[in-house]
């Protein structure tokens, strides 16, 4: 990695940078329901969470425990959010701030480091939208948010004596987002130090960062259990091919390798930034290293390939001419607007999939099943919106985060928790609802797919219907289980 490549005569891009920043919230405006894959199991959290036990259904059918860990960013930030908006509003307005901060937190960085914004930063917006936001990782992301901030103070601070002691609270915010964004900050500060300062020193600079450590022990957490998944290796080449995921399966590898080629050709021309790109370095090996699953945290491994590339583009430092600057713009624009389509469409789906909780009583036992065909690319925006019936119908659902001692919300009855809603299965396979045994627990079974369900439970009466989606009625007394 070279030092800081010269950059005289190169446009300053602020400007240009700071209205993509913006336009990044375009997908939650567009969408009513934000199409976050995991989004509608952690609003109906916070619902449970907000609610404090006054539904009676509720309560007999959730528990939750406050913890203090490294996982709670948006759980802290929804309650004045809530307040003013409703917790359904208040936790969209949440989702919609998250891009246009990670957003200007790169204009932030670049700036710090080199006084204006070049195509790094033009590049970087390309990973506002990472699969970790489209999934609905969102405490990750708005750790990384807070984190691109910090290390810009930090970048900004350098030289002054008593650097260190706002980064103690700030590390302990950084990591009540989210643990991995405080590993990443804690990274991103070794990478600078060790090519600024070239000497052990710089080993130990991050320390004001470490207090969560002490918070760790003293507050405990769910242990060390960890686990690589079946495949490692197969796995380990998916997640990378799947770095830029989002809806279409050409344009997102198309320029997943078009942004390897660059950061390539920056590399050779002696034109990445070592102050980001040992950082990024370093979390590209450590994602191949680390488990898929800490602690009972999923895609460890992914966030950090997320970070990584994000890191890569900001440590391209290089004098490019106009037409480069547009194209990395139009490539941002163009892949914004795929997700804003798609989002559009797929809340208005959503909304009409919803009617059929008009159908369920309140307090009712419902289990979802949601079809999600092995092989498909895009993210499939579905497979937690049985969540919902938690807020509609104050409902005992199988979509939630809700496992004993791994999470806030637990079931107070055993049963069946996230991925039992999920069906995944090869595209040919018949849908056998018949054989699907959250059912067996509940009085409503709800069946989301693209496919007609080949078999119901015995006795199921269909109440509802959209496509091939429909809503049973099992033949089973409510007062049974």
């Amino acid at each position: 990695m070279s030092a800081q490549a010269q950059h005289s005569g190169s446009r300053d891009l602020t400007i240009p940078v700071i209205v993509l920043a913006l336009l990044s919230c375009l997908p939650v405006v567009v969408a009513r329901y934000p199409q976050m894959s995991d989004y509608p199991a952690h609003l109906a959290r916070y619902y449970v969470m907000l609610d404090g036990g006054r539904s009676a259904d509720l309560a007999r059918f959730y528990a939750f425990e406050w913890k203090w860990t490294g996982n709670v960013g948006v759980d802290l930030l929804i309650w004045p959010f809530a307040r003013v908006f409703g917790v359904e509003l208040g936790a969209r307005v949440i989702a919609g701030l998250i891009p246009p901060l990670t957003g200007l937190g790169i204009v932030a960085v670049e700036r710090s480091l080199r006084g204006r914004c070049g195509i790094g930063a033009l590049l970087a917006m390309l990973f506002v939208w990472s699969p970790m936001m489209l999934i609905g990782l969102l405490n990750f992301t708005l750790g990384l948010a807070v984190a691109l901030w910090a290390f810009a103070l930090w970048v900004r601070l350098d030289g002054k004596a008593w650097r260190w002691l706002p980064f103690v609270p700030i590390g302990l915010v950084v990591w009540a987002c989210h643990m991995s964004a405080w590993g990443v900050l804690g990274l991103i500060v070794l990478g600078y130090e060790l090519s600024s300062r070239r000497s052990w020193r710089a080993l130990v600079a991050p320390w004001p960062l470490a207090a969560p450590v002490l918070a760790m022990a003293l507050l405990g957490g769910n242990g060390a259990e960890f686990s690589y998944g079946g495949n490692w290796f197969v796995y380990k080449q998916a997640i990378w091919i799947k770095a830029m995921r989002d809806q279409v399966y050409a344009l997102d590898f198309l320029c997943l390798c078009l942004f390897g080629g660059v950061v390539g050709l920056a590399a050779i021309k002696r034109r990445l930034d070592g102050r980001l790109g040992w950082a990024a370095l370093m979390l590209a090996v450590l994602s191949w290293i680390v488990p898929r699953h800490i602690s009972g945290g999923d895609y460890v491994d992914y966030r950090m390939i997320s970070s990584s590339l994000l890191l890569f583009a900001l440590a391209i430092d290089w004098a490019t001419p106009v037409w480069a600057n547009g194209l990395a713009a139009g490539v941002y624009l163009g892949r914004l607007a795929v997700t804003t389509l798609a989002w559009q469409g797929d809340s208005a789906t959503t909304e009409r999939l919803l009617t059929a909780l008009d159908h369920v009583p309140q307090g009712a036992r419902l289990a979802s099943a949601v079809r999600v065909p092995i092989g498909e690319w895009p993210l499939n925006h579905f497979e937690h919106i049985g969540a919902y019936a938690v807020l509609r119908n104050h409902a005992l659902v199988n979509a939630n985060f809700a496992v004993a001692h791994i999470h806030m919300l637990t079931l107070r009855d055993g049963g069946y928790a996230d991925p039992s809603q999920r069906l995944l299965q090869w595209p040919s396979a018949p849908v056998l609802l018949g054989r699907f045994k959250p059912a067996a627990r509940a009085d409503w079974l709800w069946y989301v797919g693209g496919k007609p369900a080949a078999s119901v439970p015995a006795g199921a009466v269909v109440v509802w219907r959209y496509g091939d989606s429909v809503l049973l009625r099992l033949a089973k007394p409510v007062g049974s289980h």
